[in-house]
């Protein structure tokens, strides 16, 4: 409390001689600013002259507020309240005492830890409290508000301290400077660490995040900042219990979360370049819903090799050495690339995988690297619309005075081996394997049979009644040792059903039956390569009849 203005003299002069007869009281002063129209001015405001010619010595009772409002600091005045009253002390003792042991106030506690006595207690001791209350004791008196009508009253008395962030409560000034009274008797305080310290901190901080976090995942990199501000803590805390050092871990705290972002931000972009390259590296082969499933699950792409159930397209493209001999390369180019445009668009429309080109012939796949339940399906309704494409091809071919060209497709299911193929240097992602190799030959057969497309029975197994088929013939191809059905597309059932009914004669040696069965189907398809490669294999029987425990497959001996 301030007495700077006289009140009542009679009151006055007696409060002054209380202090004449104490002889150890200390004032507050204070400090305060003024600003006028003309000019601006720091003044110190004196208790009133009355009372310090009674002896009262007086300190500025001011103190520092930090950018967050909170009082923390020893005021380093040589003049201050504490500094006074702590002389004062000394004086009427006899002792020495160390002063505050740093920059810092070392709060005992949150507001109120202090011993409060009321005013009206004080005006009658004798009645409301023991005696020697006061004996021996360095009194405070000042305003202790919890509320005031005075808006501005009350915030010249009460203070935020580090405590008020757990009690909710400020502080009255009258025990802030108890506070500091009590640091400067014990020669306690504390002491804030150099801007050094907390800069290395900070460095070790942000090292040890690094290193925790090199790996970036949401949760554990969150889980290990967590854990990393908790070990921050924990030392700040440990430092300022026992040895009374504040290290301010704030620039730490912002430099593990910065790291985190960092990372995070790292992983972000990394995770985007790696979409990009993924998408960079499929857009050309796959479908784009494809390309959005590997990218959203990337876990489902097993770089290296991996066994898969795929369905394995080859196709080619007959008539096209004459093509190449009538028309110019930058010609032969421009249809090249406008038909492996709309081949290869069909294959992905249909959820299919452009393994490669082999000039003009296409491999494709079906359940790489996604699994697909319907690859099959989709491998032979790609088929169906590639042979529907090659017509308008062709027609445009015909319309310019081109060579007539057609295509051959092959197609088989079974087990592969599907990855990332080649050196460290250089590596495509394709296909390898027998049923890979059988799909290759599958494709050359359709010349034996004037087709279009051959279906082994393992895809045929796949499909349902939807798609219409036609029953080729049982082969061997060299090198494997179990034949295989092969099967055609076919929208004429009727044909279909004369063709079976005449592989079934040829496979029970009626070749009678079988030869007219054939030439129904003849008549009623001119030009049936499947009829035409049966009779002439009849024709062949008949100079050079087969041999006992003759076998109706037939043998593919080389790649046609």
């Amino acid at each position: 409390m301030v007495f700077a203005e006289p009140s009542v003299p009679e009151q006055d002069d007696l409060l002054a001689e209380a202090i004449r007869d104490a002889g150890n009281v200390v004032l507050a002063a204070d400090v305060v600013y003024q600003e006028r129209a003309l000019f601006s001015q720091v003044m110190r405001v004196e208790p009133h002259g009355v009372f310090r010619e009674a002896g009262a010595t007086s300190g500025v009772a001011s103190v520092t507020l930090d950018l967050d409002q909170v009082v923390r600091r020893v005021p380093g005045d040589s003049d201050a309240l504490w500094r006074t009253v702590t002389d004062r002390y000394a004086q009427a003792t006899g002792a020495a005492f160390p002063g505050p042991s740093g920059d810092l106030i070392r709060y005992l506690g949150p507001d109120h830890i202090f011993r409060y006595v009321s005013y009206y207690q004080a005006l009658e001791p004798a009645t409301f409290l023991p005696q020697g209350t006061f004996r021996d004791r360095i009194v405070f008196i000042g305003l202790d508000l919890k509320t005031s009508p005075e808006a501005g009253g009350a915030q010249g008395e009460m203070f935020a301290t580090p405590f008020m962030a757990f009690t909710g409560w400020p502080m009255p000034g009258v025990e802030v400077q108890a506070n500091l009274v009590v640091n400067a008797l014990t020669g306690e305080g504390i002491r804030e660490a150099p801007a050094s310290a907390a800069a290395m901190a900070m460095f070790i901080a942000a090292a040890a995040a690094v290193l925790l976090m090199r790996r970036w995942r949401p949760l554990g990199s969150a889980l290990a900042a967590l854990a990393l501000m908790a070990v921050l803590g924990a030392a700040s805390w440990l430092l300022f219990v026992s040895i009374g050092l504040w290290v301010s871990i704030s620039p730490s705290v912002i430099a593990v979360v910065l790291v985190y972002g960092a990372q995070g931000g790292g992983a972000f972009l990394h995770e985007r370049r790696r979409k990009r390259q993924i998408r960079r590296a499929f857009k050309f082969y796959v479908s784009p819903q494809v390309v959005e499933e590997v990218i959203a699950h990337p876990e489902k792409l097993v770089l290296g090799g991996v066994r898969r159930d795929l369905t394995i397209m080859f196709t080619d493209l007959a008539g096209f050495t004459a093509l190449s001999e009538r028309l110019s390369p930058e010609r032969v180019a421009e249809i090249l690339n406008r038909y492996l445009t709309a081949m290869s668009g069909i294959v992905m429309r249909n959820g299919g995988t452009v393994d490669k080109f082999i000039g003009d012939a296409v491999m494709a796949c079906w359940g790489a690297p996604l699994e697909d339940p319907y690859q099959a399906w989709q491998a032979c309704q790609a088929a169906l619309e590639m042979q529907e494409e090659m017509v308008r091809l062709r027609e445009g071919m015909n319309a310019s005075g081109g060579p007539p060209i057609s295509m051959r497709i092959g197609i088989h299911s079974g087990p592969a081996v599907v990855g990332n193929m080649g050196s460290t240097e250089r590596f495509d992602y394709t296909a390898i394997g027998d049923n890979v190799n059988l799909a290759s030959r599958l494709e050359g057969v359709n010349k034996l049979y004037g087709t279009q497309v051959i279906l082994s029975s393992s895809t045929v197994g796949h499909l349902d009644d939807g798609m219409p088929l036609r029953y080729v013939d049982r082969i061997r191809v060299t090198g494997r040792t179990e034949p295989i059905d092969i099967f055609t597309f076919c929208q004429d059932d009727e044909l279909n059903r004369l063709s079976q009914l005449a592989v079934d004669a040829f496979r029970s040696g009626d070749w009678a039956r079988s030869r007219d069965l054939w030439r129904e189907c003849l008549e009623r398809e001119p030009g049936d390569g499947v009829a035409m490669a049966y009779l002439r294999r009849m024709d062949q029987y008949g100079a050079v009849p087969p041999g006992p425990g003759w076998d109706p497959v037939t043998t593919i001996e080389e790649k046609l």
